[in-house]
């Protein structure tokens, strides 16, 4: 959420954030609901003032005069209205501002589209088979580790069962991801519920301008997770954090449901987008002035997974228009899968700044005694499933239909090779 003093005091810096993003959004109206309330409070602390003046001068009175005390019922009526005006004007007010996205950092590179996203480095040595790599569904079909005919036979389209070595495959992943991030990266490990509250939605940023890619739950107002990113941002809300607490790194390995509404027709084959999918979050509550040297070692963090898995991979850098609705700045960490012969985004790190710590009312005191001030959060994935199932399985798949399995992943799978 952006702050109504910078909007007011910086409206073109917003207008060009928009413009780099590609976005329209109702600033315009904001400056005028900003300007109507203000003048609306101005009004109402004026008829205040004047009451409590009447009220002392009828106090001293021995004779109350009617015409006295009716002006003065009738000054509490104005109040009441204006009240409830200014009510309605805040109500909207807030509204709009919550569906503004963050400010652009200065370092983005501008574009509107994928194309114009920068890559920044790439890893590792794309492989080369002496036989046709098979994609990721016919793989999983014939070794009986992905069913999906029972998965759409349960739930629907979007949907599958991994089965055997399948099932275990994404366990080991799941567990692999956590040990490194907990014993090599530094990050306390958290188990948050899938389930959360309406502020928990509105204080992480997906609500309100994502309510239609969301599970919702009617009766009890309870949202399903589209991302661990929401549970864990409002670990902290409405806390100050005590001087010299942060940073706090958390990793969280949740569910994620979305209705994928937005990507309507798109990777409707295979596992590569579904309403439910797994995912391993990296978060960080951090000093403002830390942010942009945590989200490089957040990035890195993310790509030590890749690297450890003997994975190929390239780190692009996200343009204007590309960028997610809470971040300043983003990376995406892609992986190449040769069966699908493409490469499939794993991981997304981003910068948010104070955007989320404001509607989410998260703050920190620099020193003690000092005047709290809002902390900065990153987030990303560390990575996400099942697009990296895709990659192990089609990177390591042999002549024989077999796939060799990463030499990381062995102890928890308890064997090398799945056939």
């Amino acid at each position: 959420m952006l702050s109504l003093q910078l909007i007011r005091q910086n409206p073109d810096l917003v207008r060009d954030s928009l413009a780099k993003r590609g976005e329209a959004a109702a600033l315009d109206e904001i400056l005028r609901l900003d300007e109507d309330r203000r003048r609306l409070i101005q009004e109402v602390e004026g008829l205040r003032a004047k009451r409590r003046q009447a009220s002392k001068d009828i106090g001293q009175m021995k004779d109350k005069p009617e015409a006295l005390l009716a002006e003065m019922r009738d000054t509490g009526g104005q109040i009441k209205s204006l009240d409830h005006e200014i009510s309605r004007n805040e109500e909207g007010l807030n509204d709009l501002l919550l569906r503004i996205p963050n400010l652009v950092h200065p370092s983005v590179p501008v574009g509107r589209d994928e194309s114009d996203n920068v890559m920044v480095r790439s890893w590792g040595e794309v492989r080369t088979f002496d036989f046709e790599p098979l994609p990721h569904w016919d793989i999983g079909t014939n070794l009986g580790i992905i069913d999906f005919e029972r998965g759409v036979k349960i739930s629907g389209s979007r949907f599958y069962v991994l089965r055997g070595l399948g099932a275990k495959l994404q366990r080991a992943l799941i567990a692999f991801m956590l040990d490194l991030h907990v014993s090599e990266h530094g990050y306390t490990e958290v188990y948050p519920p899938f389930m959360v509250k309406r502020e928990t939605m509105l204080g992480s940023g997906n609500l309100p301008k994502f309510a239609d890619n969301l599970y919702h739950d009617e009766e009890d107002d309870l949202w399903f997770v589209p991302t661990a990113e929401v549970p864990v941002t409002n670990l902290h809300r409405d806390e100050i954090l005590e001087p010299g607490s942060l940073p706090f790194y958390y990793v969280a390995y949740t569910a994620c449901f979305r209705r994928e509404s937005m990507s309507a027709g798109k990777d409707t084959r295979g596992i590569k987008r579904g309403h439910q999918f797994d995912k391993v979050e990296l978060y960080k509550f951090v000093e403002p002035h830390t942010s942009d040297d945590e989200l490089e070692i957040m990035v890195a963090d993310a790509e030590s997974v890749c690297q450890k898995l003997d994975l190929p991979y390239r780190v692009l850098q996200l343009c204007g228009g590309e960028l997610g609705f809470n971040a300043t700045k983003s990376y995406d960490i892609e992986m190449w899968v040769p069966g699908c012969a493409e490469w499939l985004e794993v991981s997304s790190c981003s910068n948010c700044i104070d955007f989320q710590a404001r509607r989410a009312n998260i703050r920190y005191r620099p020193q003690q005694g000092e005047k709290p001030q809002f902390v900065h959060t990153l987030n990303g994935s560390g990575l996400a499933l099942p697009r990296v199932v895709i990659a192990v399985l089609e990177n390591y798949q042999q002549p024989d239909g077999s796939v060799a399995v990463p030499e990381v992943l062995r102890s928890y799978m308890g064997t090398d090779v799945i056939r």
